[in-house]
C-alpha cells in the first residue's frame, strides 16, 4: 500500500475541478477513503494507518497462528522453584548478606559440625504441635532448623532471614566477612558448652581449634620461653607472597626483639636483645586459613582489598611446619574456598566452592544459584574476571598440577585426611525425626502452593484459549466487503482487544467525533472500516459508542476541506496580485488595514487555512478572522483580556482596548475595495474599518488626560527639584562622624524614600510622585528606633538619609510624614573635659534592639542551603585554575574572564579587609560617604531597614526592596561575591559534617577526603565528624583547600564513595552478646 501522504493526497485530488457547492457522495467516499482496497495477510510489515480497510499487522498474528500457551499468563513455572534432584539448596540473599551465605554453606558440609547441632537439646521443637507455623528463638535453634531445611527441603532455595534477624544483622549492609566467622564460631562454642550432653561441649575446639607457642629465646642466657595459645584460624599475610607455602613460613618466621622491643630476662634479670616465634603444637581437623586481603591503609584511614594471586594446593602437608613430635596426621585436603568478587573491600559480593564430602564433587554456591562442577574438578572460572583499575593488569600466573591460583581468595579451609572415615556410612548425617517433622510441614506448605501455582496456570490458559477462539472467530468477520454495510471502529481499542495483556474497555469513539457530531475526517488514519455484524458483536460483548456507520460521513467538513486546500492553491497568485494592488494609488472610498497584518496577511491567511484543514474541536472563537465576532467592540474587549505578543488575528492591530479604531494613523493603511474584497476571502470575519469611520473616542480623551497629567507631573518635579536641589545631587551632605558644627539636630529618613524620589525628579512623566515618607519602616513594632549612633558610625547607616533641618522642614510640607525621626547632639562640661551625647528622638528600643542582634548571630550558626566557597591553592599559596567543571557557579564565563586576576593567599587588598569568618568584606573608610548622604563614617555597611522585633512581639513592617542585611559585627557583606579560578561554590548546611563537606569537594576538584587540608582563617579543619556551624563555617565564607599528592590506586577512591558513615562493625548485634 502506499504511504500514508500519498494516500491523503489521492483522497483529495478532485478538488482542483470540483467547487465545494457541487461536492457529490462519490467524493466524500474517497476523501474517507472507504473504496480503497483492502491489504492481505504478508504485504504488510506494519498497518497501513492511510487505508481504514487495512487490518494487517494490528496484533492478529499472535491469535492466527499456533497457540503458545504462556503467552496467556505471567505466573513462572511453579516447579522452577523445586530443588533439582541430587543437588543442593541455596540461600536468598537478603540485601547484603552473600557473606553470611557462604558461611552457612560451609558450616553445613561440615559433617562433623552438622551433626552436633541436630543433636543439640530442643525442647520446643520436639513438643511443637505441627499444625502451627514453627518459629526458632535461640541462635542454636535458628541453626538447627535451617541445616534441616538445607538437607532435606524441596525447595530450591530457603529463606535465612530467621536466624539473620536473629543475630540482629543489617541485611543493607555489607559487613567483614572475616570478622563474621570468628565471631559466629565464638557464639556457637559458647551456646553448645552449655548443653548437657558433654559429647556437644567441647564441639567446636575438637573441630576448628588448634594450638601453637609464643617462644622467646634470649639472646644473652639462651633462656626459652614459651607461651601457649590457641587459634582457630591461621590469619596469614599475603602481601609480596606468591604462594600458600611463603604466607605460612612468614606466619612461623623468627622476629627480632632489640632496642626499644628488647625482652626482660628472667634468668638475666634484665632486658636483653632476643628472637621470637610462634611454633604449631597441634592441628585441628578443620583448618581455617584466612587469606588476609581486606587490610588497613595508613595513608588513606580506610580499609582496602589486595588483589594478590596465591597459589595454593589440593593437597597440603602441613609436616614441615609442625613442631615436635608428630602424632597426629598433617596431610590435608581441600573442602573449601571463600572468594570475594570485586576491588573494594567496602562492596563486591562473596560466594563459596564447597566440596561435597559425601561424593567428592565441587559445587558453587552463589546465594539461590547452585552449580555443580564437572570432573570433580575444582574451577573458580569468571571469579577471576574482575575489572582492573590499574593500566596494566596483572596476568594470572601459571599454576603446578594439583595447584589452583585466586587473587579473591579469602578464605581456605583444609580437611585433614584420615583413613578411618573413607567409610561412606561415616558421611551420612540423618536429620533428626523432630527437625525432619517441621521440614515435612514446610515442604507441605511448598506442595499446596506448587499445586495453587498450577492451577491458576492452567486457569489463565483456560481463559486463553477461550479468547483465542473469540478473537479468530470475530477477526475473520471484520473485513467489510464492497457494498455491504459498515462501521468505524477506533484502530486502537482494536489493538488493545488483540493485546491480551491489557483489559479490553468499552468502545469509545467521542474523540472521533467533528463539530457535527460525525466522522472526522483526520480521524480515518486512527480508524478501520469493519462490517456491521462484526461491529454489533463487538458492541454486543464490550458496549460503547457513539456508533459511526456510512450515515456518519460529514458533507460540511468535506466541503469546508475543499474550499480551504482550493483557497491554498489560490493563495500565491492572490499574494502577488494584492501586491500590486497596494502599490496602486486609487480614487472613491478605500478601507483601513494595519501595516503589520498587511505584511504577514499570508502567513496568517496559510495558519487559518491549516487550522480550518486540520479542525479537531468545535470552534471557539480563536481563529484568525473567523470566530463570531459580530460587534468590533466585544472583539476588542476580548482582545484586551487574552492578547498575546503574536498576532494572532488579521487587522488586530488597528483595534483599540474599547474595540474602536486606533488613534495611531502611522500604523494603518488605506487600500482600495478590491485589494480588500480579496483579503476578505480568506478573512471574512476581520474587524472592518471603512474610511470615513472616525478613531475610538474615548482613545482620545484618554490621550489628552494623559499630555495633561504629563505637564502636571513635571512642574512638581521641577518645583520639588528645586526645593531640595542639594538632596538631589548629593551635595553637601551631614555626617555623623564629623558633626556639623552650630548645629543640633539632624532627621533620618528611609534611603528609599530618597531614591524613589530621585526617580521621579528625573523622570516625571515615567515615574509615580512619591508621597509619603514611611519613616515607620525604621521603626520596631513598638515604635522605637533600632539603631544607637554607634551602629550608625559602623555601618547600620546603609539604607538611613540624613536631612537638614532646613530640608525636613521642605519635606515635611511636601509629603506625608508618618514618624518623623532625628538624633540630637548633645555637648557637656565635665572636670575631665568637655563630653558630646547623642540621643534619638523617638527613643532606642533595647528589647527589640538585643532580639535583632540574636538572631544576627543565630543565623550564622543554624543555617540551610546556604552557599560557601572553596578555594584551592598550591605550595605558594597561589591560586590555580581547575580543569573541572563548576558544580555551582555564581557567573558566568565571560564575567570569570573580567574579574581581576587571583591574588596571593593572604595578599593585602586594598579595597577588601578579611572578617572573622572569613568572607572579602568591603574595607570601611572614615573619609568617604554613603550613597544617601548618610556620614557614619562613610560605612556602606548593609543593614536590614525592617530588622525582625524581638520572636513575642508583633511581626514589623516588610522592608523595601533591598538586598543587602546587616551581619553580627556591623561589616559589610558584599552582595557578590567576587569568585576567583579555580574557586568553587557548594551549598552546605550548618548541621551537616565536615566529612561530609569533603565528599562533595572530592566531586567538586576530584582530591580525596584523606588528600584534603582545609582551612579558615588559617585555622585548620581536622575533626571529621564536628558540624560546619561548630567549627565557625558561616554563609558566604572562603575555605582554602590544599591537596596532597594523590595516591595510586584508585580502587581505594571507590572504597570512599563506598563509606558514608564511620564503621561500626557487628556493634550491637547478637554476635556481641546484644
Amino acid at each position: 500500500m502506499a504511504p500514508r501522504l500519498q494516500l491523503e493526497k489521492a483522497a483529495w485530488r478532485w478538488v482542483e475541478s470540483v467547487k465545494p457547492e457541487d461536492i457529490g457522495q462519490e467524493h466524500i467516499d474517497l476523501a474517507y477513503r472507504v473504496n480503497l482496497p483492502a491489504c492481505n495477510r504478508g504485504t504488510c510489515r506494519r498497518n497501513c494507518k492511510g487505508n481504514p480497510n487495512c487490518l494487517v499487522a494490528i496484533g492478529e498474528q499472535a491469535w492466527l497462528g499456533e497457540i503458545d500457551e504462556n503467552t496467556f499468563h505471567n505466573i513462572d513455572d511453579p516447579n522452577s522453584e523445586r530443588r533439582d534432584k541430587n543437588t543442593f539448596v541455596g540461600l536468598t540473599n537478603l540485601g547484603a548478606t552473600c557473606y553470611v551465605n557462604t558461611f552457612l554453606q560451609v558450616w553445613f558440609h561440615n559433617l562433623e559440625l552438622r551433626r552436633s547441632v541436630y543433636q543439640c537439646h530442643n525442647s520446643r521443637a520436639e513438643a511443637h504441635d505441627t499444625e502451627s507455623d514453627y518459629e526458632p528463638q535461640s541462635i542454636c535453634e535458628h541453626l538447627q532448623y535451617l541445616f534441616a531445611l538445607l538437607q532435606n527441603s524441596n525447595r530450591k532455595y530457603i529463606d535465612p532471614s530467621g536466624l539473620v534477624k536473629a543475630l540482629g544483622l543489617d541485611t543493607g549492609q555489607q559487613q567483614d566477612a572475616q570478622e563474621f566467622s570468628k565471631l559466629f564460631l565464638s557464639l556457637l562454642e559458647d551456646t553448645l558448652s552449655k548443653q548437657k550432653n558433654a559429647n556437644l561441649q567441647n564441639v567446636i575446639q575438637q573441630q576448628f581449634c588448634g594450638q601453637f607457642s609464643y617462644v622467646t629465646v634470649c639472646n644473652q642466657c639462651g633462656r626459652s620461653s614459651a607461651l601457649p595459645s590457641r587459634f582457630y584460624e591461621l590469619e596469614l599475610n599475603i602481601q609480596g607472597h606468591k604462594n600458600l607455602s611463603e604466607c605460612v613460613t612468614e606466619f612461623l618466621k623468627e622476629e627480632k626483639l632489640d632496642g626499644e622491643n628488647r625482652y626482660f630476662c628472667e634468668s638475666c634479670q634484665g632486658k636483653q636483645s632476643a628472637t621470637r616465634r610462634i611454633k604449631l603444637n597441634s592441628l585441628p581437623p578443620t583448618l581455617n586459613l584466612q587469606l588476609m586481603r581486606f587490610v588497613f591503609d595508613r595513608q588513606t584511614g580506610h580499609k582496602k582489598k589486595l588483589n594478590t594471586f596465591i597459589s595454593f594446593p589440593e593437597q597440603l602437608d602441613m609436616g614441615p611446619f609442625l613442631d615436635g613430635k608428630q602424632d597426629q596426621s598433617c596431610m590435608y585436603e581441600l573442602s573449601a574456598v571463600l572468594i570475594h568478587r570485586g576491588i573494594s573491600a567496602y562492596s563486591g559480593h562473596y560466594i563459596a566452592h564447597v566440596k561435597d564430602a559425601c561424593t567428592g564433587d565441587w559445587y558453587k554456591f552463589n546465594d539461590e544459584e547452585i552449580e555443580k562442577m564437572e570432573g570433580k574438578k575444582l574451577q573458580l572460572g569468571i571469579e577471576e574476571d574482575i575489572a582492573e583499575t590499574l593500566k596494566s593488569q596483572a596476568r594470572k600466573p601459571k599454576c603446578s598440577k594439583g595447584y589452583h591460583c585466586s587473587r579473591n581468595a579469602y578464605m581456605l579451609v583444609y580437611k585433614v585426611q584420615d583413613e578411618t572415615h573413607s567409610d561412606p556410612s561415616g558421611a551420612v548425617v540423618e536429620v533428626p525425626s523432630f527437625l525432619q517433622k517441621l521440614v515435612d510441614r514446610d515442604n507441605h506448605t511448598f506442595e499446596e502452593w506448587c499445586s495453587e501455582m498450577a492451577h491458576m496456570r492452567k486457569q489463565s490458559v483456560d481463559k486463553g484459549k477461550a479468547k483465542h477462539e473469540e478473537v479468530k472467530e470475530l477477526y475473520e468477520l471484520l473485513p467489510a466487503r464492497d457494498g455491504e454495510p459498515y462501521e468505524f471502529i477506533p484502530l486502537e481499542w482494536l489493538k488493545k482487544w488483540l493485546d491480551d495483556s491489557t483489559a479490553t474497555k468499552e468502545i469509545d469513539n467521542t474523540l472521533f467525533l467533528c463539530s457535527h457530531g460525525k466522522l472526522h475526517l483526520d480521524k480515518v488514519a486512527e480508524s478501520k472500516r469493519v462490517s456491521l455484524k462484526a461491529a454489533r458483536l463487538l458492541f454486543e460483548r464490550y458496549s460503547g459508542g457513539p456508533r459511526l456507520d456510512g450515515s456518519s460521513l460529514c458533507r460540511e467538513c468535506v466541503s469546508q476541506r475543499c474550499r480551504v486546500l482550493r483557497l491554498k492553491n489560490q493563495l500565491n497568485e492572490d499574494y502577488k496580485e494584492v501586491s500590486n494592488l497596494v502599490k496602486r494609488t486609487f480614487s472613491g472610498e478605500g478601507y483601513w488595514v494595519g501595516k503589520a497584518s498587511l505584511r504577514s496577511w499570508r502567513q496568517l491567511a496559510l495558519d487559518q487555512l491549516e487550522e480550518d484543514e486540520h479542525e479537531t474541536k468545535h470552534s471557539n472563537g480563536q481563529t484568525n478572522g473567523q470566530g463570531p465576532h459580530t460587534d468590533s467592540k466585544e472583539f476588542g474587549a476580548e482582545l484586551l483580556e487574552g492578547q498575546e505578543d503574536e498576532m494572532k488575528t488579521f487587522n488586530e492591530d488597528i483595534i483599540c482596548t474599547h474595540g474602536g479604531l486606533s488613534i495611531l494613523e502611522p500604523e494603518r493603511k488605506l487600500v482600495s475595495p478590491e485589494v480588500w474584497s480579496k483579503l476578505q476571502a480568506y478573512f471574512p470575519k476581520a474587524p472592518e474599518f471603512t474610511q470615513e469611520r472616525q478613531s475610538c473616542h474615548q482613545c482620545l480623551t484618554l490621550e489628552q488626560e494623559e499630555k495633561d497629567n504629563e505637564a502636571v507631573s513635571k512642574m512638581m518635579a521641577l518645583d520639588q527639584k528645586n526645593q531640595l536641589l542639594n538632596l538631589f545631587n548629593e551635595k553637601n551632605r551631614p555626617t555623623l562622624a564629623k558633626w556639623p558644627p552650630d548645629t543640633e539636630v539632624l532627621y533620618i529618613v528611609p534611603l528609599f524614600f530618597v531614591d524613589e524620589w530621585r526617580k521621579f525628579i528625573r523622570r516625571p512623566t515615567k515615574s509615580s510622585p512619591v508621597s509619603n515618607v514611611g519613616n515607620t519602616l525604621l521603626l520596631c513594632p513598638h515604635g522605637g528606633f533600632m539603631f544607637t549612633y554607634e551602629s550608625l558610625i559602623n555601618g547600620d547607616a546603609q539604607h538611613v538619609a540624613l536631612l537638614w533641618p532646613s530640608e525636613w522642614e521642605v519635606i515635611s510640607r511636601l509629603f506625608i510624614v508618618d514618624q518623623p525621626i532625628s538624633i540630637r547632639c548633645f555637648k557637656e562640661s565635665a572636670p575631665s573635659g568637655p563630653s558630646t551625647h547623642y540621643t534619638t528622638q523617638p527613643d532606642l528600643c533595647w528589647e527589640c534592639r538585643e532580639s535583632f542582634l540574636f538572631q544576627q548571630q543565630r543565623d550564622l550558626r543554624e543555617y540551610t542551603q546556604a552557599t560557601v566557597y572553596i578555594r584551592k591553592v598550591i605550595e605558594d599559596k597561589r591560586m590555580i585554575k581547575e580543569a573541572a567543571p563548576e558544580l555551582t557557579g555564581s557567573s558566568s564565563e565571560a564575567e570569570e574572564e573580567k574579574e581581576e586576576q587571583p591574588r596571593v593567599d593572604g595578599e593585602r587588598d586594598p579595597d577588601f579587609i578579611q572578617s572573622e569568618h572569613g568572607a572579602k568584606r568591603l574595607k570601611l573608610d572614615d573619609s568617604s560617604s554613603t550613597p544617601g548622604g548618610a556620614g557614619a563614617a562613610g560605612a556602606a555597611a548593609p543593614a536590614a531597614a525592617a530588622p525582625p522585633a524581638a520572636e513575642a512581639a508583633a511581626p514589623a513592617p516588610p522592608p523595601p526592596p533591598v538586598t543587602n542585611t546587616t551581619k553580627l559585627g556591623s561589616i559589610r557583606r558584599s552582595t557578590r561575591h567576587r569568585k576567583l579560578r579555580g574557586e568553587k561554590a557548594l551549598i552546605v548546611s550548618a548541621n551537616q559534617t565536615l566529612k561530609e563537606l569533603k565528599i562533595q569537594i572530592m566531586h567538586a576538584f576530584s582530591v580525596a577526603p584523606f588528600d584534603q587540608n582545609l582551612s579558615i582563617n588559617g585555622k585548620c579543619l581536622t575533626e571529621d565528624a564536628a558540624t560546619l556551624g561548630s567549627l565557625g563555617v558561616v554563609p558566604e565564607s572562603i575555605i582554602c583547600l590544599k591537596a596532597d599528592e594523590p595516591i595510586s590506586d584508585y580502587a581505594a577512591m571507590d572504597d570512599v564513595y563506598q563509606v558514608g558513615m564511620p564503621e561500626e562493625g557487628f556493634k550491637g548485634t547478637g554476635l556481641l552478646g546484644h
